[in-house]
């Protein structure tokens, strides 16, 4: 995509032919492609087209139906927030006093649209041409473009002295190939900038990758890690007034039902655990209960907190599995009841679930190199009961563990 086709797009003949695109997408892509042009769409605008038709297909996930009127790239949705997440945030800047906000580095715009949905007033900077243009053009779709200003530029170039607040995601893929960048030195901005932008404005939040090396984390700031449904999505860093406490794991819940075996949740609820991230949990045998904790409470490094809520203990000292004589309804894990506690032995496993005609297994796994699809092939089941498989190690020694789930509530 490139300025041209983008601005070719945005006419009446390019809205026709994303109407066009968007009824043959998903299927044969050399076949939709044929119909583009049987409809006399030219070649060049039946592509960008057809490329714009699959991503918004492929963004409703991260943003309902507006994503239907959205602008897109691959690797821009790739890095956008998703708007359950963004919303969140936004709410929460908002709920502290922010009413304007730089969005240094805002791809898509995903951010900035939902600050500007909260009521703040956004003035985002982004570097690559062709994106910035379409940020401005989905500010525009959503109806917000008096509240989002897009500026091509360095981000690294922008007086923030006259904003309440900053808000940063810096790219980690690199431009051209899409590649990921995992060295935090870089992303772009560079981390440095990144970091000091909490030391110029008192209020900045800045979004970085859920796999952050502790050590990263600027002192007396908040990391924060999000899941939604149970996959973990994201990670930020609130600094300076922002911050309220060391380490956070927020659960969001975007589908209907119960939330893990959490009783009466509803979907758009919000969960939080909180502590330093600095505390052990005590080690002890395997209980009657195991809780396999959400992975945002594991990387926020608040299982001893979690383990505390619970009376739980771990089995391992570096196995975030914790067990309890008792279900207590929460959140932050998967609570199993255990059946049986096996030293791992293919030979043994597979008699003991034949013997009780399992046909179905759930493989879950911590601290174990075994690959849940081969040992299910191998274990050859048959049957029509179905359980649970957590492979993990007891005090050193690989191990596996058959289980039940635990109804909601407990």
């Amino acid at each position: 995509m490139d300025l041209d086709q983008l601005t070719a797009l945005r006419t009446p003949e390019g809205s026709a032919a994303l109407a066009a695109a968007e009824r043959v997408a998903g299927g044969d892509p050399l076949a939709a492609a044929a119909a583009l042009r049987s409809a006399g769409i030219p070649g060049g605008l039946a592509a960008a087209a057809l490329t714009q038709a699959e991503l918004r297909r492929r963004a409703a996930g991260k943003f309902g139906a507006a994503a239907a009127g959205m602008f897109l790239t691959r690797a821009g949705l790739e890095q956008a927030t998703r708007r359950a997440v963004a919303d969140r945030r936004a709410a929460r800047l908002r709920a502290t006093g922010v009413t304007t906000l730089a969005d240094l580095g805002c791809g898509l715009g995903a951010d900035a649209l939902a600050a500007a949905r909260a009521g703040i007033r956004v003035y985002a900077v982004e570097a690559d041409p062709v994106t910035a243009a379409m940020a401005a053009a989905n500010a525009e779709a959503a109806g917000l473009a008096d509240l989002v200003t897009v500026e091509r530029g360095d981000a690294t170039a922008f007086d923030a002295t006259g904003v309440d607040a900053v808000f940063c995601d810096p790219a980690r893929r690199r431009a051209g190939t899409g590649r990921r960048v995992f060295d935090p030195n870089a992303y772009s901005p560079p981390w440095d900038f990144v970091t000091g932008l909490a030391a110029r404005v008192p209020r900045t939040v800045v979004k970085v990758a859920p796999g952050l090396d502790h050590a990263l984390i600027p002192a007396g700031a908040e990391a924060e890690w999000v899941s939604v449904d149970g996959d973990l999505v994201e990670a930020a860093l609130w600094c300076g007034e922002l911050a309220e406490v060391p380490r956070r794991a927020t659960l969001l819940r975007e589908k209907e039902g119960p939330l893990l075996n959490a009783s009466g949740s509803k979907r758009g609820s919000s969960y939080h655990l909180t502590g330093t991230g600095a505390q052990e949990a005590p080690v002890g045998p395997v209980r009657r209960f195991l809780y396999d904790p959400d992975p945002a409470v594991v990387r926020a490094h608040l299982v001893a907190e979690l383990a505390a809520d619970l009376d739980a203990t771990l089995a391992d000292p570096s196995i975030a599995y914790l067990y309890a004589d008792e279900a207590r309804p929460t959140p932050f894990a998967r609570c199993l009841e255990i059946t049986d506690v096996l030293p791992f032995s293919l030979k043994r496993l597979r008699a003991l679930l034949r013997e009780r005609r399992v046909g179905r297994v759930e493989i879950r796994k911590r601290g174990s190199a075994l690959e849940p699809e081969k040992l299910r092939r191998d274990l050859r089941l048959s049957g029509d009961e179905a359980a649970g498989l957590a492979l993990t190690r007891v005090a050193g020694d690989p191990t596996v563990l058959v289980c039940r789930p635990v109804p909601p509530g407990g």
